[in-house]
């Protein structure tokens, strides 16, 4: 049997390797293609641009894993049954379930690797990659602009450009939506401009041409302002820019830069302060009704006309409901908050563990298939792989969405494409050992 477990295994190895580098080098090539005009004319050397393509694949690699299992599963399952070799191991009294054994502890032990990747390389990849297009965009700063998109380049302004031009600081088509908190708005559009630092990159310069300045005042009285201009220039204060590598000691981790344990610790935070904010509805509640209650004994015991007894009491009453209410509108909003922060940081968490799982589940997937197409092949295995890595990916966005959204436990929506393909996997597995194994051990 170990011969025949190592011999499954070795027919597994190169399918796997081919389908691995594959899938790697088209999304390498789908990023570099994606982001190739912000690459391209803004100065960046050879080794900075490779040093963020190296970093970006630390992603690639968590996503092409479990699919190059799949892959492999269902091209080297269908080479055996192509081959004839099935009909042999049948006849050995061989059942699936038994062939099957040696690829799943394979595949368990690489859903083991992948759990450590995703919580150690993952999240510093991750990390790293932030600060260097930080760095970049402070040396660079049109590189932190996307064309057609909005950008907060700088704080306190959401920047729009239809395109950048041939040299690295030039835009074209510029819009700029003032997003200060306070009664004054302003919106600026231009036809072009430049952005550049000054010398000392002590401040970062954005200079405008044949543009309009909308301006609205609001307060007690409203006025709207327009102001043409031929050429106008803003000055921002961009203290620390410069391409100069920072340590990242200033720079706060996001959810998807943080290990499972972090993730883990921080969400139960969030959920403590949506707990804590639930009791202090509750307690707000109780003392408020207290208090319109002690308001309707007092006002009894005045000596005022029945009239006048009304009218006070309840005017003393409508005020202590609206600042009531005022308090708890405040506590459901923190409430709401931290049951967001609370799904988004175990949403990251669960899917740490989800993808790494799918490397078994893939295994029990993709073998049923490959003794279903018969005819084996990269392409007939990619094409399979390719539909249900879709299925599964769709299946993990949908829960992801709900979980956002707080309709689904973080949980359930991040298993949820594990449980269906297991499914799958398991409904076919079991129909395939029935049609072609017969009652073969």
């Amino acid at each position: 049997m170990k011969i025949l477990y190592r011999y499954i295994l070795k027919e597994h190895i190169g399918p796997f390797l081919f389908a691995f580098l594959t899938i790697l080098f088209v999304f390498i090539l789908q990023f570099v293609t994606r982001f190739f005009d912000r690459f391209v004319g803004k100065g960046l050397e050879f080794f900075v641009v490779a040093e963020l393509i190296a970093l970006q694949i630390a992603w690639m690699v968590v996503l092409a894993v479990p699919m190059a299992v799949l892959i492999a599963t269902l091209v080297a399952f269908g080479n055996l049954t192509n081959n004839s070799e099935m009909t042999v191991m049948r006849a050995g009294g061989l059942s699936l379930y038994r062939l099957i054994v040696p690829v799943l502890f394979a595949g368990a032990l690489l859903a083991g690797l992948m759990e450590r990747f995703n919580n150690i390389v993952l999240p510093e990849a991750n990390y790293q990659a932030k600060l260097l297009l930080k760095d970049i965009t402070r040396a660079k700063p049109s590189f932190g602009l996307t064309e057609n998109a909005f950008s907060g380049l700088v704080d306190g302004y959401s920047i729009l450009v239809r395109e950048t031009g041939k040299n690295a600081d030039t835009l074209e088509g510029i819009t700029i939506y003032e997003t200060k908190e306070d009664d004054e708005k302003t919106v600026i559009t231009a036809e072009s401009g430049n952005i550049e630092f000054t010398s000392d990159y002590h401040y970062l310069i954005l200079t405008l041409y044949n543009g309009e300045m909308h301006e609205l005042h609001g307060g007690d009285k409203e006025e709207y302002r327009i102001m043409t201009f031929d050429k106008h220039r803003f000055v921002f204060s961009s203290t620390g820019y410069g391409f100069e590598r920072t340590d990242g000691s200033e720079v706060r981790r996001g959810d998807r830069e943080l290990s499972a344990k972090r993730l883990y610790s921080m969400g139960m935070q969030f959920k403590k302060r949506a707990n804590d904010a639930v009791a202090q509805i509750g307690q707000n509640l109780a003392r408020e009704q207290e208090t319109i209650n002690a308001l309707r004994n007092v006002v009894r015991t005045q000596h005022v006309t029945g009239e006048q007894v009304t009218q006070k009491r309840n005017a003393e009453t409508v005020e202590q409901v609206e600042k009531m209410l005022a308090r708890i509108d405040r506590e459901i909003e923190h409430m709401d908050r931290s049951r967001e922060m609370y799904n988004k940081y175990m949403v990251e968490f669960h899917k740490k563990y989800a993808l790494s799982f799918a490397c078994i589940v893939f295994v029990l997937v993709g073998a049923p298939l490959g003794v279903l197409a018969k005819r084996g092949g990269f392409g007939v295995g990619a094409g399979l792989s390719l539909v249900f890595f879709i299925l599964y990916w769709s299946l993990l966005i949908v829960g992801e969405k709900l979980s956002d959204r707080g309709l689904l436990d973080p949980g359930i929506s991040m298993w949820l494409a594990n449980i269906v393909m297991l499914l799958i996997g398991l409904i076919a597995l079991f129909h395939v050992s029935g049609i072609v194994f017969g009652s073969g051990r």
